[in-house]
């Protein structure tokens, strides 16, 4: 290629962020490069205090209309339909990866996944090509999800109702073998995590989330999941399926976690819409860090659980995305 063609090139590959999806990325060169720049280096939090009543309980409508206003600010449109119509066709299987290890208090919640669903198929893709899905049917149970695998249906379960892949997929530190559902079953995902903190690893959020996509996470959380987390993110599968994330931080956690630790969660009641795991995961650390200095405790550098993979996941070796806030146009709702 041509030194210039190749330079172009290089940054969209470079972010992690595959963008050859996009109908809206069908133009002339310049303008493509500027539209990818831009949607990679955005992040979006939007917050409201009306979605939840008096019990404290989400109203699904009010997550609804969270989401599509984040949406809107995300693609820069006026119209919720033409922004998922951007990241998917009527052709695609859409997976929705959430989280559900701690269960109903600290899951992935079923309001805001029902609303990406509603997105997801405004874009014109049937109910029965949308997977919702997890590690494994009992965690999914445990969050409140019904297992449904009938082939005309919105569908939901996890890793072990359709199996690990065959091929054995490599990257630096890490070797697994990938769901089923990510490999064989869905051409886009949609990455839904949850923004927590994690006594091993420091905090858990977009990066960390496809360990619910191998089948060896345990293997992986030794010197706070560097370079493991960013080599899981480097598998193919996951870079070129992955569409959008959006980060439930709907209940948030700055303490205690994996598990559910109601004394240390508190309703943010926003969402993160984005493209870069890895500036997402910076943002998200950032929030987790002021929330700990505000109940008195210390910074997770301080605590000795640095999140160090985010870093990893932006060097010359991975270029997954970008830590550095300053880089980011983070727009807040």
């Amino acid at each position: 290629m041509k030194r210039r063609q190749f330079i172009k090139t290089s940054v969209a590959a470079g972010s992690g962020i595959y963008f050859g999806f996009l109908p809206g990325c069908q133009g002339n060169e310049q303008t493509k490069t500027r539209k990818l720049t831009k949607l990679s280096r955005r992040l979006v939090e939007a917050r409201s205090e009306t979605i939840r009543d008096k019990k404290s309980k989400l109203i699904s409508d009010e997550v609804g209309k969270l989401l599509s206003r984040a949406m809107e600010i995300f693609f820069g449109e006026t119209s919720v339909q033409k922004c998922w119509r951007q990241l998917f066709t009527p052709e695609d299987v859409v997976g929705i990866k959430i989280n559900c290890l701690a269960g109903r208090g600290m899951s992935t919640h079923r309001e805001l996944v029902d609303a990406i669903v509603e997105g997801v198929k405004s874009a014109g893709v049937p109910e029965k090509n949308i997977i919702i899905w997890d590690r494994a049917n009992r965690d999914l149970e445990k969050a409140g999800y019904r297992i449904q695998t009938n082939r005309n249906k919105l569908k939901i379960y996890g890793n072990d109702q359709v199996g690990y892949s065959r091929r054995l997929y490599e990257f630096g530190e890490a070797g697994s073998f990938l769901s089923n559902i990510l490999v064989e079953q869905c051409t886009a995902i949609v990455n839904v995590p949850i923004l927590k903190d994690h006594g091993i690893v420091g905090m858990t959020n977009a990066l960390k989330n496809f360990f619910g996509a191998i089948h060896n996470p345990n293997k992986y959380h030794d010197f706070f999941g560097d370079p493991y987390i960013a080599d899981v993110n480097m598998f193919s599968e996951i870079r070129k399926k992955t569409r959008l994330t959006v980060t439930d931080a709907l209940t948030a956690q700055y303490e205690g976690g994996p598990p559910f630790m109601p004394q240390w969660a508190w309703n943010f009641n926003g969402i993160i819409v984005g493209m870069d795991r890895v500036a997402m995961d910076a943002y998200a650390w950032k929030l987790i860090d002021e929330k700990r200095k505000e109940k008195g405790l210390p910074t997770l550098k301080e605590a000795g659980r640095e999140p160090i993979y985010i870093r990893t996941a932006a060097d010359e070796n991975h270029r997954l995305g970008t830590d550095d806030l300053s880089k980011i146009e983070l727009i807040q709702v």
